[in-house]
């Protein structure tokens, strides 16, 4: 049996792992996986290392209280594919824990792909040096990536946007208000503050006070919150207040159904908001960070957007307001200019459709890319370059 280890950290790699793993099995049935992944893996018979919600930290004012614990498993999956000796590993995302592991195990001989490319480009460029020695290959999901690294050395496959193969875009918006029992003239608002504690935590008290704000402008708003594993008793806690109260929804099903019920989203920046833009819902996106966290950043960013919308788009297709200007009077005021403006929540539509025509793969869905990808290494002669 060949052994594929898989490194994920968070929500979005559990459910990219999760999606390799079905196209990788599907091509080769002969292939079996270990590693760290979380409850996505696991419905297709992964079994993790450690529970993944233990790397789901983020921002520099967050890692240090972990340091820790965070060392200490990064020291027991060193030791486990030390003594599995997988023909090839794939960290997913998460650059800040799956490279550390393979800038550890690379140089015993391990060949490693590094799933969804470091933003690097995006600040810190010199860091990709750093990287060349780390990973064998990059599976990038945006199409400027594979020039940049390549400049770099470091050889990469386009395998297409994994939000693409989603279901984000085929939700039943009649399904999901008869579900819920929400009235003809109600207005539903997609609230998403994000899949980390950190995130929540900062989120969604200002998302809230912004929904309250835009309430007393636009009647008949109904929030929808998506809940996700990590975070959901956090979240059910802080909207426990709210009025009216939220739908929260766990279902990825019922997930994508409030997607197509959404007149408007209020959306943390991140993979969340591209998911929405494949729905269709024209959005707000905020986002804010540890001050100190921020400092740093700013120092360090090289791009103007944040939005993977309006970076690809190269142009302000949704509202990005981050740090200082996150703030429930600036939220509320774009939720309402899209509620009422029926012109600036077509212009986003229109917007979405460009990006989406340069996120895919040519041929297949971007699963299989990267199934194709992994099983080249595999298929491949020789140890990792490093070795």
């Amino acid at each position: 049996m060949t052994l594929v280890y898989l490194v994920a950290g968070e929500a979005s790699g559990d459910l990219l792992g999760a999606r390799l793993i079905a196209a990788l099995r599907a091509a080769r049935p002969d292939l079996t996986f270990a590693g760290v992944g979380g409850d996505r893996m696991a419905e297709q018979g992964f079994s993790s290392l450690f529970p993944m919600r233990e790397l789901a930290v983020m921002g520099l004012a967050e890692v240090l209280p972990n340091i820790r614990r965070l060392s200490r498993r990064l020291d027991e999956t060193v030791a486990d594919i030390m003594a599995r000796r997988p023909a090839v590993v794939v960290t997913i995302d998460s650059p800040g824990f799956g490279l550390r592991v393979a800038a550890r195990v690379r140089p015993k001989g391990f060949r490693i792909l590094h799933y969804v490319a470091p933003q690097v480009w995006a600040w810190r460029p010199g860091r990709v040096k750093r990287i060349a020695k780390e990973v064998d290959r990059i599976l990038a999901l945006l199409p400027f990536e594979a020039p940049f690294f390549e400049k770099a050395g470091i050889p990469v496959d386009f395998v297409g946007h994994s939000i693409l193969e989603s279901g984000a875009d085929k939700g039943d918006a009649v399904r999901f208000r008869a579900l819920h029992g929400i009235a003809p003239d109600e207005r539903v608002v997609l609230v998403m503050p994000g899949s980390r504690r950190s995130e929540v935590g900062r989120l969604l008290p200002t998302f809230g006070a912004a929904l309250k704000l835009a309430a007393a402008r636009v009647p008949k708003l109904r929030p929808v919150v998506p809940l996700a594993g990590p975070v959901e008793e956090t979240v059910r806690a802080a909207a426990a207040d709210w009025h009216p109260p939220p739908i929260l929804v766990r279902d990825i099903s019922e997930k994508y159904d409030a997607f197509a019920a959404a007149e408007v989203g209020l959306i943390k920046s991140g993979t969340s908001s591209l998911e929405v833009a494949l729905a269709g819902v024209p959005m707000v996106v905020g986002y804010r960070v540890n001050p100190l966290t921020a400092a740093i950043v700013r120092r360090l960013i090289k791009v103007e957007h944040v939005s993977i919308v309006n970076l690809l788009a190269k142009r302000s297709i949704i509202p990005e307001l981050l740090q200082q200007d996150c703030t429930p009077e600036k939220l509320s005021a774009e939720l309402v200019r899209l509620l009422t403006d029926p012109a600036a929540a077509a212009a986003q539509r229109e917007g979405f459709a460009t990006v989406f025509d340069m996120l895919r793969p040519e041929g297949g869905i971007p699963s299989h890319a990267a199934a194709t990808a992994v099983l080249r290494a595999l298929e491949s002669d020789g140890p990792s370059a490093a070795a």
